[in-house]
């Protein structure tokens, strides 16, 4: 039996490898987004960002009231690629990168500060990329007591915790005069910018839609109020059946929940603060589509996946998508949890799923649209006729014989009325008046109807 050869050990540069982990492709918003997930991992109720500017000293602090750790545990959480298994269905972590990559992206100081009870005491490490580059070592260094008062401040006084400490903020402040105006403008707008992200990506914990994990987070003071992507609390946003597809990849099975909603028009809002505030950080062509949602947690906001183009009329149509993570090599998801890909093997059935959705978005954009024109346009279908056997494209359905279901209140005092109408004013007609359980059945029956009159 031949001998095993001996292994060598080979080390990456460490100078190299962190400079290069700095590229993930994070911005000042989704990075501080991955330490909330490792805030909400620890089963903190609340976190606390601070931002302080002041020139090339300026700093970011985010603090929670998580579980924390001691010397040992935080020596770990430190190591890139931390030895922890991340395989429950409400992991928000993945690879045991975040929160060294996410900060690294942002700062070349980065500073932990952890207490694993109450009583215990506080312990803090850093990475340093000054000491990285001058020594080529994979070491963290103790932060000493004097350093830490100024870091923890008063967050760890009677609570276990973690706190996270940026410092040197190279790539947020990349001016030549980092105390200018302008370096102050941008800090601002950045903040602005981050507030709308984590309104929108936690939403589902800050609205305590996540049993057991409610969450409030205060940026500067201020709590963040969640941005509902479905617009949930008005009356007319209509919110259709869940769909479940199974999912089954390399040897794992698991269920997506689809859940389709169709926001009213700007016309229905209940104001216009309203309609406003529900077209979303990205504003409405850009937010309509999927919300792909990774154990509550909002991964892919807007857009159809490829498997439509942005449209105007489809502007309405949003569709939460859930999964779980022990789906996520199906998805593709990479270690920023910043990109998401529906999997090959669903992606017709979800196709398929989301027709009627669209189509009485459509059909809602359409409608709404209509109040401000008239319904005699040029391009209109042309007229035809739905009673008993054949059919002909030329031929018209008169006002008689609309069916005794639409009150004639409605067609009075209408420059509809005594006229020929079109299978589309019929539609739009009789969506208007169902209730939103019973359109996406109309929608399919108008389908057939264009099927066997188009034969």
């Amino acid at each position: 039996m031949a001998a095993k050869s001996k292994g060598h050990e080979v080390i990456p540069s460490a100078k190299r490898l962190i400079g290069s982990l700095r590229d993930m492709g994070y911005d000042f918003s989704t990075a501080v987004a991955d330490l909330i997930d490792n805030s909400i991992e620890a089963g903190a109720t609340a976190v606390y960002i601070d931002v302080e500017f002041d020139g090339d000293d300026t700093w970011v602090r985010v603090a929670d009231n998580g579980l924390g750790m001691n010397a040992l545990q935080l020596q770990e959480a430190m190591r890139y690629g931390s030895e922890r298994e991340y395989d429950g269905d409400d992991d928000l972590g993945k690879f045991g990168l975040g929160l060294k990559t996410a900060s690294m992206s942002q700062c070349q100081r980065l500073v932990v500060a952890s207490k694993g009870s109450i009583r215990g005491e506080v312990s803090a490490f850093s990475w340093d990329l000054d000491h990285i580059n001058a020594t080529n070592k994979w070491e963290i260094l103790k932060v000493n007591k004097r350093e830490l008062k100024k870091i923890v401040g008063h967050y760890l006084d009677k609570t276990r915790g973690t706190i996270i400490f940026w410092q040197r903020l190279d790539r947020i402040l990349g001016y030549k005069h980092p105390y200018g105006e302008n370096a102050k403008k941008r800090m601002i707008a950045m903040c602005r910018e981050l507030e709308e992200h984590l309104a929108m990506v936690f939403h589902r914990f800050l609205a305590g839609e996540v049993p057991g994990k409610k969450l409030r987070i205060i940026l500067n003071g201020n709590q963040i109020k969640a941005w509902d992507p479905f617009a949930r609390n008005e009356k007319k946003t209509q919110a259709l059946e869940p769909i479940s597809i199974r999912l089954e990849h390399e040897g794992k099975v698991g269920t997506i929940i689809l859940e389709p909603y169709i926001l009213p028009h700007q016309d229905d809002f209940s104001s216009s603060d309203a309609f406003k505030q529900a077209s979303g950080p990205r504003k409405w062509n850009r937010q309509q589509g999927f919300y792909i949602y990774r154990a509550n947690r909002l991964i892919q906001s807007g857009g159809w996946s490829g498997l439509k183009t942005v449209d105007e009329h489809l502007k309405l149509a949003r569709v939460a998508i859930s999964f779980s993570p022990h789906l996520d090599d199906a998805f593709k998801i990479n270690v920023a949890k910043m990109r998401v890909q529906l999997p090959n093997q669903i992606r017709d059935e979800v196709d398929s799923a989301v027709k009627p959705t669209t189509k009485l978005a459509q059909a809602t954009y359409r409608r709404s649209n209509a109040k401000t024109s008239t319904l005699d346009t040029p391009g209109r279908a042309t007229p035809v006729n739905i009673s008993g056997g054949s059919s002909q494209s030329s031929a018209n359905l008169q006002p008689a014989d609309i069916p005794n279901s639409i009150p004639s209140s409605s067609l009075k005092n209408s420059d509809s009325y005594d006229r020929y109408w079109t299978l589309d004013e019929m539609q739009d007609k009789l969506i208007k008046l169902a209730e939103p359980t019973e359109r996406h059945i109309l929608l399919k029956v108008f389908e057939r109807l264009r099927k066997n009159l188009g034969k």
